[in-house]
This record gives C-alpha cells, sequence and structure tokens, in this order.
C-alpha cells in the first residue's frame, strides 16, 4: 500500500504531464499556472487509495483522478473572480484573473472542466463521466446557494450547503473509484456513506484553518467567510467543538470501512491526514 503522500506524488506527476486540446493554444499556459501551482490534491489521492483499495493499480485511477482535480482547479478559478469571492491570492499566488485578466480566467476555468471530461472520457464505460457530471452539477448548485445566502444559516443549512459546495466533488472521489472497478451496486453503500463523512470532514477542517492559519499557510486569504458574516463551523460550534466534530467524522468514517469489508487500509490514513492539516 502506498501512502497518502506517495499517492499525491503519483498525482502530481499525472497532472504535470496531461496532455491539453492543442485548439487552446497559449491559453493552456494559464491552465498549467491554475492546475500546477500547488494544492494539497485531497481529491486525486482520495480517489486513488480508494481503488487501492478495491484492488485497482494507480494507473487504471489516473485519468479519473486527474478529472476530479481538474474539475476542483475549475471551480478554484471561477470562485476567485470578482463576481464571486472576489480573492486576489490563490495557492499562494496571484489568482487567475489578476495573473492573466479575467477574461482569460474565464475562459481557462471552462477549459478546465472540458479536460477533465476529455479525460474520463477515456473508460470504456461512460458511469465515470456521469458521475463526474452530476458532481459537478452539485457542486455548482451549491456554489449558488452560497452566494444567493445572505447569512443566517443554522448548522442543518451550512451542512446542506456544504454536502453540494464541497461534498458532492468529494463524494465523486470514491463514486469514480466504485465505478472504475465495477463495483456491484449493493455493495456501495458504506462506501458512499465513507465519502459523505470524509467530504463533512474535510470543510470542517477547511473552516478552522480559515479562522487559524495565515495567508501563508493557507495559500489564500483567510477570514474572508467570516468578514462577510457567512456562516462557519467555527462561528457555530466553536473551535472546539468543530474539531470534536472532525474527530468524530474520523470516528464514523473508520467504522464504515470495516462495513464495507476492507478493515484496515490507506483510506483510514486519508481522514487522519486531512486532520493533521489542522494542528
Amino acid at each position: 500500500m502506498q501512502s497518502p503522500d506517495e499517492l499525491r506524488q503519483l498525482a502530481e506527476d499525472a497532472l504535470a504531464s496531461l496532455p491539453f486540446a492543442p485548439e487552446l493554444g497559449r491559453l493552456e499556459e494559464a491552465l498549467r499556472y491554475s492546475l500546477l501551482g500547488g494544492g494539497k490534491r485531497i481529491r486525486p489521492v482520495l480517489c486513488l487509495a480508494t481503488g487501492e483499495a478495491l484492488g485497482r493499480g494507480p494507473g487504471e485511477l489516473l485519468p479519473a483522478a486527474c478529472a476530479l482535480e481538474l474539475v476542483h482547479t475549475f471551480s478554484l478559478v471561477h470562485d476567485d473572480l470578482p463576481a464571486l469571492d472576489d480573492d486576489d491570492l490563490r495557492r499562494g499566488q496571484p489568482s487567475a484573473h489578476v495573473r492573466f485578466g479575467e477574461g482569460v480566467a474565464i475562459l481557462a476555468g471552462d477549459a478546465l472542466l472540458t479536460e477533465a471530461f476529455r479525460s474520463v472520457l477515456r473508460y470504456p464505460s461512460s458511469e465515470v463521466a456521469r458521475v463526474l457530471a452530476d458532481a459537478t452539477q452539485g457542486m455548482i448548485g451549491g456554489q449558488y446557494v452560497d452566494i444567493t445566502t445572505d447569512g443566517g444559516l443554522d448548522g442543518e443549512g451550512l451542512a446542506a450547503l456544504h454536502r453540494l459546495k464541497t461534498g458532492r466533488l468529494l463524494g465523486a472521489c470514491v463514486g469514480c473509484a466504485l465505478a472504475v472497478a465495477g463495483l456491484p451496486e449493493a455493495e456501495r453503500g458504506p462506501w458512499r456513506a465513507f465519502a459523505d463523512e470524509i467530504g463533512l470532514l474535510f470543510q470542517i477542517v477547511d473552516d478552522i484553518l480559515d479562522a487559524t492559519g495565515t495567508a501563508e499557510e493557507l495559500g489564500k486569504t483567510p477570514g474572508k467567510d467570516a468578514a462577510a458574516g457567512k456562516p462557519t463551523y467555527p462561528a457555530l460550534y466553536g473551535l472546539d467543538g468543530a474539531r470534536q466534530m472532525a474527530a468524530a467524522c474520523v470516528t464514523r468514517a473508520d467504522a464504515l470501512l470495516h462495513t464495507a469489508g476492507i478493515g484496515r487500509s490507506r483510506l483510514a490514513d486519508i481522514g487522519r491526514w486531512i486532520v493533521d492539516r489542522s494542528h
């Protein structure tokens, strides 16, 4: 079994060698700037680790793993635009719209999303593409809720928002691996529930980091949601409460792995890998 850091390096190498459509011309520079400018690569690592737990090698999962990171990067490029989150810093460097201008950033985001589907359409079955499309639509729907809601969300509302905005793509990391492996539908329940816990865990930890980290540590502007009056888990439950919620997610995720019949695996390390970011 490979460690999360080893899986991350596999994903990093694959992303760096992705061939983009020649029609993009010099726009490719903006794509690579945003895609290769750093990042935790949690989504491809989760996809690769799920595939490993299902007995599939990285080579089978890398097209899906790369596609997930391409969709994630598309969302970051567009989220940073002045019309949305208006953030000038991403992954420790100027956001795409600051570096290249808003028009180029919009086109780069569009192209990243299209390249993601070119990647998963390599598979003989269309299921992987369907999983990714459903997750992308959910993510976009969550972003719409986020920009049209003027605060006032309680814990249940916040969880519903993040199940879409953050959780759907993280869930697809597991779902794409299930599709590639061809796991029977009747056996997928615990895996999907595990993915739900990881999605919630990631968002809680992200909120904790946003409240406690610096721009240098995070690679982006911290505290923007709190400054805008948007609800976060630390704001609703306090830092200690949010950390307790994260620990509970890890416990439930571990239990679901046992239910799925795989017990100890690198997937169990993923939850702790995410939590370690907050310490």
